[in-house]
């Protein structure tokens, strides 16, 4: 016979209370969407009014937030929004889940591009309430593949990882994690389809919010392109951009740099790397060009693996920016950020699981995950709680100041929520509510 808890067998269970909140901390998020005046703004940018379910889209796509920010990852995960007085924490009111999939399915191109527009002023809104960055403006744009299993998902296909899904573009704040930018594609969209466009409206979007100081945009290699290359320099950004260095121009270009030329870095202890640069030049006529070729190479010092892979393996990027290669080869390695943030929008805010059959419903969930990414590291930045400028994790935030049980009850005539006793992270959260309660009203 196994050994029986008698004290756990003792409690009975009843779903019976009204007045319990899931998530308490939610009042957080909903406070900041509150200041920015978000459903007003959406009611005012989304028209899609006389469509069957485009009423009212304000309330909707906030339902849909924040079931992501409390951890949902499928429309019927909004239901938990509905249960007890969660609704009453949240300032709108709560929509169910079959609402919500029709409201997706509204959608056309031209709606999923005005729900781009709101998370567009959702940052200029974010930023001039003092989230905003103080001076030069990192930016990485990268691709990702957001995986799928059904065979009837409306523009899903097969990309260079072989695996069936969408690809979206995403430009992301380096310093914060936010997502600047993004945009759903097929899943069999080359990875520079689009960038060009995406790059124009990336740019004025981010000088709209607020940024007017030097703006830099790194690329991995699946960007390079000379006519990317001149998108950047007629808006004045900045760039590092990745290249393949198995090409016959940029591999007879690194062939050309002499061996004293490289200089050591820091780098594994079974590996050593070296730096150098060269000049990379491409066309012809009136269309050739020069520029700043920054090369690192590796290779094993161990002597058993030497023997298996004894040559050297070279990876550049091509620069308008100033510096030593040094400087600028280990300001370039930090394009790696950009994963951690695809990582968290797709564990953290809803991604990782696509729910519709049709594009434009699914490009809107798309939309509203940002939005969710988005206002979770606002929340965590306006605030005041977050951690010696690192990366804000979901998962974390949520842990200690979203996931938090409470009770709505009436005291005097005022609703309190009353929080557990002895929670690790009671003090963050009165610093968080207090400081977001202090932000001023967004105008409009």
């Amino acid at each position: 016979m196994t050994r029986v808890s008698r004290a756990l067998d003792r409690i009975d269970v009843s779903f019976d209370d009204p007045n319990l909140v899931a998530n308490a901390g939610l009042l957080l998020t909903a406070t900041l969407a509150d200041r920015l005046g978000l459903e007003t703004m959406i009611d005012a940018t989304v028209k899609l009014a006389g469509r069957t379910g485009g009423a009212r889209p304000g309330r909707k796509v906030l339902t849909l937030t924040h079931a992501m920010i409390a951890g949902g990852t499928h429309i019927d995960h909004a239901d938990m929004l509905r249960a007890g007085s969660t609704a009453d924490v949240l300032g709108h009111r709560v929509m169910a889940p079959s609402t919500l999939g029709t409201f997706l399915r509204s959608f056309t191109f031209g709606h999923v591009r005005q729900l781009e527009a709101v998370n567009g002023r959702a940052l200029e809104r974010a930023w001039t309430a003092g989230v905003g960055p103080s001076g030069a403006l990192v930016v990485d744009v990268d691709s990702t593949i957001c995986e799928v299993v059904g065979k009837h998902k409306q523009g899903a296909g097969y990309g260079y990882t072989r695996k069936l899904g969408y690809h979206p573009l995403l430009a992301t704040r380096a310093d914060t994690g936010e997502i600047i930018h993004a945009r759903m594609r097929k899943g069999s969209a080359n990875t520079q389809r689009g960038a060009r466009r995406f790059i124009d409206e990336l740019v004025a979007r981010v000088r709209r919010a607020g940024a007017a100081d030097k703006l830099t945009i790194r690329f991995d290699s699946g960007f390079w392109a000379n006519d990317t290359i001149s998108v950047l320099n007629r808006l004045n950004v900045r760039y590092t951009m990745a290249v393949r260095c198995s090409s016959k121009g940029i591999n007879d270009a690194i062939s050309q740099i002499a061996d004293d030329a490289w200089t050591p870095i820091e780098y594994t202890d079974d590996g050593e790397a070296e730096v150098a640069e060269c000049a990379y030049t491409t066309g012809a006529g009136k269309k050739k060009v020069t520029r700043r070729l920054v090369v690192r190479r590796t290779r094993l010092t161990d002597k058993a693996q030497l023997k298996l892979w004894p040559d050297w393996r070279h990876f550049g990027f091509l620069t308008d920016l100033d510096g030593t290669a040094i400087e600028l080869d280990r300001f370039h390695r930090q394009h790696a950020v950009v994963e951690l943030a695809i990582r968290d929008l797709k564990e953290g805010a809803g991604l990782e699981h696509v729910p519709s059959g049709n594009f434009q419903a699914n490009s809107a969930w798309l939309q509203c995950a940002v939005l969710a990414h988005n206002m979770i590291r606002w929340t965590a930045i306006a605030g005041k709680v977050r951690v010696d400028n690192q990366l804000v994790v979901a998962r974390t935030l949520r842990t200690r100041l979203l996931a938090i049980p409470g009770r709505l009850v009436n005291r005097s005539g005022r609703p309190t929520l009353r929080m557990p006793t002895n929670w690790p992270w009671a003090t963050a959260f009165t610093t968080a509510l207090d400081s977001l309660r202090e932000l001023a009203p967004a105008p409009g």
